[in-house]
């Protein structure tokens, strides 16, 4: 009998593009899991359209008022579909204790860099500023600092002679969208349907 796929939700606030990498790994029978739902705080993100594309489930809960309160509503929404896992791919906002408390140890995000250097919004610009020879992707277990979870996976992306912001992110994205797949299909399949997560002991 095999395994009960991993229900994946995926948070997103742009264009989406690691969630195209999930969504076409998936559909190339190459994720282990399914996205069951998108979500994003951004109403105009591409990644909804993406989701659209691919008949996943999506909605939407921009950050209006009191963020406590958007964080335990957010936890709602996301808590509706039931997941196992939860990715952080490009959503740009921090998720606060409510979230945590129901999703801690199975939410999983990615960062433009070899974490924990050049953590934040402007990681390639920082070590591009910064002179560094290399930089990279990381994908890391979300917890209540900024980009300082547990470490899940890593790989170098050299800085070449001439780069810009732009060109190194790019060659970053590629490795970035890799990893992001590999951590997912690494990831402890939950042993019955009717149970409500994992724990992981990364």
């Amino acid at each position: 009998m095999s395994a009960t796929p991993t229900r994946i939700v995926v948070l997103i606030s742009g264009a989406g593009t690691l969630l195209q990498a999930l969504i076409d790994a998936q559909q190339a029978g190459r994720l282990a899991g399914r996205i069951v739902a998108v979500g994003s705080d951004r109403d105009q993100a591409e990644g909804l359209a993406r989701a659209a594309r691919a008949g996943i489930a999506s909605f939407v809960l921009p950050l209006t008022g009191d963020r406590a309160t958007w964080d335990e509503a957010l936890t709602a929404r996301i808590a509706d579909h039931a997941p196992d896992l939860v990715i952080g791919a490009g959503f740009m906002k921090l998720l606060g204790p409510a979230f945590l408390a129901r999703f801690g140890g199975r939410a999983i995000n990615t960062h433009p860099s070899l974490l924990p250097a050049f953590p934040g919004q402007r990681a390639v610009a920082d070590a591009l500023a910064g002179g560094a020879a290399s930089t990279g992707a990381t994908v890391f277990l979300i917890d209540a600092g900024l980009d300082s979870g547990p470490i899940l996976a890593q790989q170098p992306v050299p800085v070449e002679p001439g780069d810009t912001v732009a060109s190194l992110h790019e060659r970053i994205k590629v490795v970035e969208r890799r990893l992001l797949v590999e951590v997912v299909n690494a990831w402890p399949a939950p042993p019955d349907a009717s149970e409500d997560g994992l724990e992981t002991t990364a």
